[in-house]
């Protein structure tokens, strides 16, 4: 680029905001295609309650009306079709007129945390869908599918790696990015042209992009962990009820709100008892009169005879309704609840954050914000990459890598940036490692400076 004599003299940013830059920088560069990923994977999960509506509309709803069934007329007429063979996982009845009962089988040839489910009218007992639904939360089948990519890329435990990636540097670009945003107005130098757009667009997007990665990390395997052991140190777990029977006391389990997006605490029973279908009618009275009232809801049969059943509300729209009982199935007595209202201002703020970022929380309104911010995402990330192209590392053989800005700093700040970047590593696992593989990509980079000098000087 050709400088003009009469354009005054930039001034030059500090070595800490030169640090900053650059860090923004490599990771735009390098976690750039982990984020693409997941605003396109995510872009599409927020779609799937439209798309699955139409997809799956026969097995999700039915034409007849009138009074339903008996639970235990629609249980025998799906085991009457599962066969012998499976056992019943949960059921969820029809939550309005219209709607389908979901009987749910334990399947082992479908793996730990996928189910048989079949679909039944209420009102004729015929069942209207066969379909595998995968965790706690029954999703179906497209689902499933955009949910194992959009986590994991379909690579199981190890791909998760990805996600986590992406998740525990979105905040790191987005704050970055911000601060250099705000030193550029300050000092009038406000960026232009596409530099501009990708600035603004970040600006705009920078409370959904923390949000995403907040609620993000909490799926995280090593982030995810340190996370739950904090909630647990200060009692923000989310409570469960106790399903123990008997005189001795039992802990309560504390309730997985990742259930629904990771599939974990199947419904596999490894001693369950034979179940009576009629059991599941008088189960869900004694919860009806103990005051589930919502029309989502999920009976669950004990694991084992010393267990209580337990219906939970799975309703997670506004207002949220989780409320869960625990039923003993011999006397139907409630012996345990929970209620929505009970639980503690962090575990509240963790359900709502999990269903926002699944988009089911305000329903279309919250989609259509998830939507904004992934599109967001993806452009603002195509944009980075177009900047880099026009300004690739090649053109500028001189600039100065990480470790070298670091030795320029004065002492304090050389200090406190190390200690810093250590305490996020230890939380963050993911940050911690990808940190030091990006200083040694940017050291080797440097060293390419010299040879390229060289070599524009040898031509």
């Amino acid at each position: 680029m050709t400088s003009h004599p009469s354009a005054p003299a930039a001034k030059a940013p500090g070595t800490l905001l030169q640090l900053l830059a650059r860090l923004h920088f490599l990771i735009g560069l390098f976690v750039g295609p982990f984020l693409l990923v997941a605003a396109a994977s995510g872009l599409l999960y927020a779609l799937t309650p439209q798309l699955e509506a139409r997809l799956y509309a026969e097995a999700l709803h039915t034409p007849s009306r009138g009074e339903a069934l008996p639970l235990a007329e629609q249980i025998r007429a799906a085991q009457a079709v599962a066969g012998p063979a499976l056992t019943l996982g949960a059921v969820r009845p029809a939550p309005a007129a219209g709607d389908t009962t979901r009987v749910m089988f334990n399947d082992p040839s479908l793996g730990e945390s996928a189910h048989r489910a079949l679909f039944v009218d209420p009102v004729t007992g015929a069942i209207r869908g066969d379909l595998t639904v995968y965790g706690t939360s029954g999703i179906l089948p497209l689902r499933t599918a955009i949910d194992q990519f959009h986590r994991s890329l379909l690579l199981g435990e190890p791909g998760r790696l990805y996600s986590e990636l992406a998740a525990s540097w979105l905040w790191v670009a987005a704050l970055g990015g911000l601060t250099l945003w705000l030193v550029r107005r300050c000092q009038r130098r406000p960026a232009r042209g596409l530099r501009g757009l990708h600035a603004s667009t970040g600006v705009w997007l920078l409370s959904g992009l923390l949000f995403l990665s907040a609620t993000g990390l909490t799926w995280s395997r090593f982030a995810g962990d340190n996370i739950s052991v904090l909630r647990a140190h200060y009692g923000w777990s989310t409570p469960g009820v106790k399903t123990a029977l008997g005189s001795a006391p039992a802990p309560a389990m504390a309730h997985d709100e990742h259930a629904d997006h990771h599939g974990h605490g199947a419904l596999h029973m490894a001693m369950a008892p034979p179940l009576d279908p009629a059991t599941f009618d008088q189960v869900l009275a004694s919860a009806r009169a103990a005051g589930i009232d919502a029309g989502k809801l999920e009976i669950r049969p004990a694991r084992s005879a010393d267990k209580a059943w337990t219906v939970s509300e799975i309703d997670r729209r506004w207002p949220t309704q989780v409320d869960a009982v625990a039923v003993d199935p011999t006397s139907f007595k409630v012996v345990d609840q929970v209620r929505f209202a009970q639980y503690s201002l962090p575990a509240k703020l963790t359900r709502w954050g999990i269903d926002a970022h699944m988009g089911v929380l305000f329903g279309l309104a919250n989609q259509l914000v998830l939507v904004a911010i992934a599109l967001g995402l993806l452009v603002m990330t195509v944009w980075g990459y177009l900047l880099w192209w026009r300004r690739r590392p090649t053109r500028d053989p001189a600039q100065p890598g990480l470790v070298a800005l670091w030795r320029q700093l004065s002492p304090l700040p050389r200090l406190l940036v190390p200690m810093t970047a250590l305490l996020v590593g230890l939380c963050l696992p993911v940050l911690g490692g990808s940190l030091l593989l990006f200083l040694l990509l940017d050291t080797l980079l440097g060293l390419r400076g010299p040879a390229l000098r060289t070599e524009a000087g040898s031509a």
